[in-house]
């Protein structure tokens, strides 16, 4: 089998500049590219129907974050089509890494969700969740 590496770690957002606001903002990634794709490919990759898909990438230093805002049409109904799938808004939690917890901590802007002050784990990592603008987790650790 070919090597494996991570190349980014996909974030569904409701907002695409608001979400490009808080990644680049707050947690300093830089913006590599934004697109827009709307394809069948894309639809069939992830399993929709006509999807659109607002992309920005951002360098997260020892891989990117994929911040998608999808489109979908509604069904005959009206209702939203997009259901429990991968383009869903929300992830399991994107974890980034830093050597200062506690300074990362303390310049959060007041609007920013954390879920708790630092805490250090019985591994004797340091972590911190906090939230994105969509309520997203998101880990910063001190090793």
């Amino acid at each position: 089998m070919s090597q494996l590496s991570l190349h980014h770690h996909g974030v569904s957002v409701t907002d695409l500049d608001r979400a490009v606001e808080f990644y680049s903002d707050v947690l300093g990634f830089d913006v590599i590219d934004r697109y827009t794709l709307s394809d069948d490919a894309l639809s069939t990759a992830v399993g929709g129907d006509e999807l659109t898909g607002h992309f920005a990438q951002l360098d997260g230093g020892t891989g990117r974050v994929e911040l998608i805002e999808y489109e979908a049409d509604d069904d005959d109904d009206g209702n939203d089509v997009r259901g429990a799938a991968v383009y869903d808004t929300g992830a399991k939690h994107l974890g980034i890494e830093t050597d200062d917890l506690d300074a990362v901590y303390e310049s959060l802007p007041d609007d920013v969700e954390a879920i708790s002050e630092p805490q250090t784990t019985g591994s004797g990592t340091k972590i911190l969740f906090i939230r994105d603008p969509d309520g997203n987790p998101v880990e910063i650790l001190e090793l």
